[in-house]
């Protein structure tokens, strides 16, 4: 039985004013919660504070994005051991605006993808297509190459550290969400995919997320589908009184 993993990708909002107290109001509700997994992904200059904060509670600290390569001249890059160094756990790595918004290819996000579990971060990795490849059919190839090039040459051992989000990319920050009908049909297919590049019992142990416009009200409709293991959540992960029901802590 997989844990649900609910997730709460903050982007680039709140301040640290609202930040922590955000993180206060989730440590003090989820204190003698174990029934999900949760993890919150701040801006990088909140991660260290964010973290300091979470310490020894249940709830994992992790970074929106890492630099593929391990330190340099790279300026405004983050490297993975400098997130490690922050207290950071987990790295959330091709989100669909690194890639539609910045370029970001699948080689790219690969290489992010083992310079994170190099140094120890566990990673979400992010798949997803757009509108116009869902209306042209293509939504099983496009998040099958981006989940084959986004793993390729990572081990079944590692694997075990990677959980998947399928976030369509036509239902993020627009109000529009998967059916639980296509978020199961996403789900289900990635998973065989999965199972074909690994192993089918590695495959059924690999959570995979769905983000997109999750919300209270939608929520418990969208973990009731099968293959569906918790949810990366944007807007909602912002205020306790949105992100709280998503955890069961209201």
């Amino acid at each position: 039985m997989r844990k649900p993993f609910i997730a709460g990708n903050w982007k680039m909002n709140l301040e640290r004013k609202t930040a922590l107290a955000l993180v206060h109001q989730l440590r003090d509700h989820l204190a003698n919660r174990d029934t999900v997994d949760v993890a919150v992904f701040p801006p990088f200059v909140y991660v260290e504070e964010i973290a300091r904060t979470l310490k020894g509670t249940k709830i994992a600290v992790g970074a929106q994005n890492c630099c593929d390569e391990p330190h340099g001249a790279f300026t405004g890059e983050i490297s993975a051991a400098q997130l490690v160094d922050v207290g950071a756990t987990h790295v959330l790595l091709g989100h669909s605006e690194r890639r539609h918004v910045y370029g970001e290819s699948d080689a790219l996000v690969n290489r992010k993808v083992h310079a994170a579990l190099d140094k120890g971060l566990a990673v979400i990795l992010c798949v997803g297509e757009t509108l116009e490849q869902r209306q042209g059919k293509q939504t099983e190839k496009v998040i099958g190459a981006q989940l084959t090039l986004g793993l390729q040459g990572i081990s079944a051992r590692d694997l075990l550290k990677i959980t998947i989000a399928y976030e369509p990319v036509w239902a993020i920050g627009t109000g529009k969400v998967a059916t639980s009908k296509q978020a199961g049909e996403a789900h289900a297919y990635l998973r065989g995919v999965l199972g074909g590049l690994f192993t089918e019992s590695l495959a059924d142990q690999t959570r995979i997320q769905y983000g997109g416009s999750v919300k209270p009200d939608n929520v418990k409709e969208l973990l009731a589908v099968r293959d569906v293991d918790g949810a990366l959540v944007g807007g909602a992960s912002l205020k306790a009184e949105t992100f709280l029901p998503l955890l069961g802590g209201r």
